[in-house]
């Protein structure tokens, strides 16, 4: 694969994706977001990737929020058009059916931090720093960040941040459960990889089953998505729970097949 905008690397079952613009602190434009989705649609479709992390080339950003030079001079009718295709990119990511560890370096502004929310898991460097600053704009969010950003960290933490415009910075992050692990910046990859080694190591397709079911269980209601988690605990037993509890009985690491 080969994108101008991003650069794809495999590291085993371990697939890095990396926004690569720093010279524009990776802000989305809508090429990087046509990118984006080819990328995760070939994520998914590959059999031997089982973990993906996503991270923004350089110091200074992850993403530092969408091109706002782009943005300018949309009609009302192309703005909706924009907010849809970042909408339709994020969506996909969030439904890949690999995990998906964000590695946050610096700035995860507006669709930066958007794009973090979409992820699975988000570990940042001590120097990274969250925001949602579209008001100060005369906008708001228009990548999924009022929806998600309310269910992630509450809403009340949700409206401060979409209001006031501040920073949040990593140890705030990590209080508000908006990350989940804090480092310094030469031990974020290191540490991002490391977690998703971790994870591949795993049952692979108990894995993907854990992440649908907890996020289809989000959007339904308790007893529906119980009633989900049987059906889907129920399908491990005729195959890779079967050779991961023999294993464990016999004492051995297990032999997980696809």
């Amino acid at each position: 694969m080969s994108f101008r905008n991003l650069l794809i690397e495999d590291h085993g079952a371990v697939r890095r994706i990396t926004l690569n613009r720093p010279d524009k602190l990776n802000a989305l434009n809508r090429e990087t977001l046509t990118e984006l989705h080819e990328a995760f649609a070939a994520a998914a479709a590959a059999d031997g990737v089982r973990v993906v992390v996503l991270t923004g080339a350089g110091p200074k950003a992850f993403v530092a929020g969408a091109d706002i030079a782009e943005m300018v001079n949309k009609t009302q009718a192309q703005a909706r058009e924009f907010s849809k295709v970042g909408q339709r990119t994020f969506r996909s990511l969030e439904l890949l059916p690999q995990p998906v560890i964000a590695a946050v370096n610096g700035f995860a502004l507006g669709g930066g931090c958007e794009l973090a929310l979409a992820c699975d898991i988000r570990i940042a460097s001590n120097k990274a720093k969250f925001g949602q600053p579209e008001v100060n704009l005369g906008l708001i969010p228009g990548y999924a960040g009022t929806q998600r950003l309310p269910r992630l960290i509450g809403l009340g933490n949700a409206l401060h941040m979409l209001l006031t415009t501040e920073m949040v910075g990593a140890e705030d992050a990590l209080r508000l459960g908006l990350v989940q692990k804090v480092v310094e910046p030469e031990a974020l990859l290191p540490a991002a990889v490391e977690m998703a080694k971790t994870i591949a190591a795993k049952g692979p397709r108990a894995v993907k089953l854990a992440k649908q079911v907890a996020r289809q269980g989000l959007l339904t209601d308790f007893e529906s998505g119980c009633g989900l988690e049987a059906d889907k605990f129920a399908t491990l037993f005729e195959n890779e729970g079967a050779e991961g509890m023999k294993a464990f009985l016999e004492k051995r690491k297990p032999e997980w097949k696809g």
